[in-house]
């Protein structure tokens, strides 16, 4: 807290906030003993640092704020995390059409304030608080997820109890649960889990009935946490009001289901889609999370760059063919397909999709849904679309032999095709089409680029350099071609041109108030194998996908892994991340 001598006696004067004799002695003795007068305010003049932070407020103008006894929304509270405002004494209590109010302890300290701004993409309105202020609201975050359900248990657990057999089993009838479904601590349990899992930008919420109790988990970053764990008996009341949301069956506890809900927080639209499956101890559900206007992507944001990013562009200029994204559940494909899709968004062009489900709502796009339970399935929806005039078709994933052979007629007779499909390469898109029934000839004739993907976890700001020793870029060569992604490395520029892989940086994560993993955010690790005259010769003559992967890597492609590596020497990732992933 800086308050120029000056200004600080002037203040002090004009208050006549001590006899101008004490101020000066503190002055003298300031000065003989190398001091300063706010050090000497503080030990000899009875003021506290709380006492100074309200003039430094009135001097410079700056509002001061008393939290005591104040009780703060938590939708505003952690839009700064705990550990972020324990560490640096800054308080979220307000928000107006200016910006979001915070409480500080030193309105200088910028790069807090910076950091803030950032992290919520708001402006940021400072205000002086005292100590105690900041310790009173500090206490209410432990009135944070278990402690919000907590109150809403204890205050009216009998609402929630349910008859528990001799074996552990909840046995409840249909009528108990569509009362559970309705009943108001059921109801806050779940609007406050879902709320928490907005806040903490989660993508999954995993309920699982255990024998003893319910556990619930966010993923976060693509890495599920324990978020806190429930009483056993809250468990049924808690899947009851799930499915009344997802519209599903009540009194089907033996099959799985599949539905779901959407909400509006007034800042944002989330979707929900639910899957229940019954477990030994009472059904597990879990929830995914989709943010309605988050497909507003750029490929180079993405993760793409270099050759791999021109033979994306190159592939969206055809007007036929099959562009085809690849990997596992949470690998990010259909978040690629739209990003494509928004490029080729034009009014020149009609384009239409089939989904399960309509994860992002495009303009100008004819989505459609599928809905199995009546028969609409991705074959017949496909068949239909075909029907509609498209020329461009996207469909969200080629998963039996009816939809593939479809989607290959297809891009054969004028229509560009874009969907997804679950291969651990891209090369292993070839053998599964051929599984699936699709004869190599007209597959040769079709693909245009197959992109392979997964994503890391993006590291923060702060992170500790290293270099790699001998040894361990003996270990990645082993799967990587390390003189490639080094080549790669200088053609774009991101390292010099007489570096070497002992001389090259690279990052580990830093554990801070402001990034309490050293991670935050993901990004997309690929490969991106383009359809040469070579390769299709190699496709009609049923090569294994280790030739394909072999000959496409000849022809500049880069792998997950080894670009995973060039991600991690631009200091975006971690070596161990990508390892993580490209492992799993």
């Amino acid at each position: 807290m800086h308050i120029p001598e000056d200004k600080l006696r002037d203040y002090i004067i004009t208050a006549k906030l001590m006899p101008l004799e004490q101020l000066d002695e503190l002055s003298k003795k300031a000065a003989d003993e190398q001091t300063t007068l706010t050090f000497e305010l503080l030990k000899n003049g009875g003021m506290t640092e709380d006492d100074l932070r309200r003039i430094q407020g009135k001097i410079y103008g700056v509002p001061f704020v008393d939290l005591k006894g104040e009780k703060i929304d938590f939708e505003i509270l952690s839009l700064i995390p705990e550990p972020v405002a324990r560490n640096n004494n800054i308080i979220a209590y307000n928000t107006t059409d200016k910006g979001v109010e915070v409480a500080m302890l030193d309105v200088d300290d910028l790069k807090a304030i910076d950091f803030i701004k950032k992290k919520i993409g708001q402006r940021i309105l400072p205000r002086l608080t005292d100590t105690e202020s900041i310790k009173e609201v500090l206490l209410q975050y432990q009135k944070s997820l278990e402690a919000e359900f907590g109150d809403i248990i204890k205050t009216e657990a009998s609402s929630i109890q349910t008859t528990i057999a001799e074996d552990g089993s909840a046995e409840v009838s249909e009528e108990d649960l569509k009362e559970l479904a309705e009943d108001l601590p059921v109801v806050r349990i779940v609007d406050t889990l879902i709320k928490h899992a907005i806040l903490q930008k989660a993508s999954d919420i995993h309920i699982e009935a255990l024998e003893k109790q319910v556990l619930v988990r966010y993923r976060i970053d693509g890495i599920l946490h324990d978020a806190m764990t429930l009483p056993r008996e809250a468990g049924p009341g808690i899947t009851a009001r799930i499915k009344v949301l997802a519209k599903l069956k009540l009194d089907e506890k033996r099959l799985p289901q599949d539905g779901r809900f959407k909400i509006d927080t007034g800042r944002e639209k989330v979707s929900f889609r639910v899957s229940t499956l019954p477990t030994s101890y009472g059904e597990k559900t879990v929830m995914r999370l989709l943010r309605e206007g988050g497909g507003h992507f750029t490929l180079e944001n993405m993760g793409f760059h270099g050759i791999g990013l021109e033979r994306v562009h190159a592939a969206t200029k055809h007007t036929t063919g099959m562009i085809l994204t690849t990997g596992p559940t949470g690998s990010g494909k259909t978040t690629t397909l739209y990003t494509i899709v928004d490029l080729l968004n034009t009014p020149e062009v009609n384009i239409s999709t089939i989904e399960d489900p309509v994860e992002y709502q495009v303009a100008r796009i004819n989505q459609t849904q599928v809905k199995s339970e009546i028969g609409f399935t991705f074959s017949s929806g496909l068949r239909t679309l075909l029907r509609q005039d498209p020329d461009i078709v996207m469909v969200g994933e080629i998963r039996d032999q009816e939809t593939a052979t479809l989607a290959v007629n297809a891009a054969l007779t004028g229509h560009l095709v874009l969907s997804t499909l679950h291969t651990n390469s891209a090369a292993g898109t070839i053998p599964r089409f051929i599984d699936m029934g699709v004869e190599p000839f007209l597959l040769a004739s079709t693909l245009e680029v197959i992109i392979g993907q997964r994503l890391v976890r993006r590291l923060c700001d702060e992170k500790e350099q290293y270099t790699l020793k001998e040894e361990q870029v003996e270990q990645l060569a082993k799967n990587a071609n390390m003189d490639f992604v080094l080549e790669r490395l200088k053609e774009e520029e991101v390292v010099d041109k007489k570096a070497t892989w002992t001389t090259v940086p690279f990052y580990k994560p830093v554990e801070t108030s402001q990034c309490e993993t050293g991670y935050s955010g993901r990004i997309g690790i690929h490969e991106v194998l383009e359809m040469s005259n070579a390769l299709r010769d190699m496709v009609t003559g049923n090569a294994t996908s280790e030739d394909i992967t072999e000959q496409a890597r000849t022809e500049g492609m880069m792998t997950m892994l080894e670009d995973g590596i060039f991600k991690a020497a631009e200091g975006i990732t971690t070596i161990e991340e990508v390892l993580r992933v490209v492992s799993e």
